[in-house]
């Protein structure tokens, strides 16, 4: 079995080295364009994979035990409306122990796993990418700096933000104009279906005067 998993190891490990090589093949021609660029790019790719990849990742068994988990709960929900309370708390206790114990720790447990292969992993393999590949004599070599960009500070010297830093920031504002973006998106979809609504309300109307 240790053997077994020493070299699943390897060929994993293997396979992240040539996906690694393979991206760096691809975001070189974009270096004349600054560190900037390059790596809040590469940030905002990862966040647009994760959210590409998230309902594609959604096994059969982790939407069965969702439909489980829910209406389990919802059955609890409903024998504490019961009026003799003991009889409720008794009933619930016991579809606790039956079932929705149970259901809940798989859907959590298959909620974990999956949100890691669709968001952790991505989110780490990039960072792990930024930190092999811009190390400070490539970035002296690629950019002329071995920093990102230079950040004003009250003192005399300013504060140098390195690839794996501007990485993590550029994730965190990625994700900030992902949320902000959907909700306009959101909106602006509301909107239009509130006056298409309107608008055959309004033809209904004068279709029947």
């Amino acid at each position: 079995m240790e053997t077994f998993l020493d070299r699943a190891w390897e060929y994993i490990a293997a396979g992240f080295v040539w996906l690694g090589n393979m991206l760096f093949d691809l975001i070189a021609p974009l270096h004349f364009l600054g560190p900037v660029v390059v790596i809040s790019l590469l940030a905002l790719s990862t966040v647009i994979l994760t959210k590409i990849l998230q309902p594609y990742i959604m096994t059969r068994r982790y939407k069965e035990l969702e439909r489980q988990f829910h209406y389990w709960y919802q059955l609890r929900a409903e024998t504490m409306k019961i009026e003799d309370q003991t009889v409720g708390r008794r009933m619930a206790r016991n579809i606790d122990q039956a079932e929705l114990n149970r259901v809940y720790y798989d859907y959590f447990f298959e909620g974990l796993m999956l949100g890691l292969a669709g968001k952790v992993i991505p989110i780490f393999f990039m960072f792990g990418f930024v930190n092999e590949f811009y190390k400070p004599e490539q970035m002296r070599l690629y950019f002329g700096r071995e920093y990102v960009v230079a950040i004003p500070t009250t003192g005399s010297e300013p504060l140098l933000a390195g690839p794996v830093f501007w990485y993590v920031l550029s994730i965190l504002v990625s994700y900030v104009l992902w949320s902000v973006v959907s909700r306009i998106v959101a909106m602006i979809r509301s909107s239009a279906k509130t006056e298409q609504k309107k608008e055959i309300a309004a033809t209904a109307a004068k279709e029947t005067v």
